[in-house]
């Protein structure tokens, strides 16, 4: 549970440098936007590509983003957690790609 405590927080502070946004947690998945912001974003990732893709497309578009608490409880791997260091390889990947390669 603590390297992926760990790996997350590292995520969230290497998007939240190319963003210049100060989120809290960037993989939460849980996410709400307006219709207008919807019909403008292009997302082509799948897995764990879309929460930095989403985050780095949504911060050049200029959108606030607000933060609202929410209820966490992870899963361990007996209880069906299936992400490994190869996700987290790919979301650093593509927090680097969506930043820096597709401005």
């Amino acid at each position: 549970f603590f390297w992926h405590f760990a790996g997350n927080r590292f995520l969230t502070l290497l998007s939240n440098m190319f963003t210049d946004l100060n989120l809290s947690d960037m993989e939460t998945c849980y996410k709400v936007f307006t219709r207008a912001v919807k019909e403008r974003l292009r997302i082509t990732s799948q897995r764990f590509g879309f929460e930095p893709e989403f985050t780095a497309r949504v911060a050049r578009m200029g959108v606030r983003i607000y933060e609202v608490p929410i209820s966490y409880h992870g899963r361990t791997y007996a209880e069906g957690k299936k992400i490994g260091w190869g996700d987290g390889i790919e979301a650093i990947w593509c927090i680097l790609k969506y930043n820096l390669l597709e401005r």
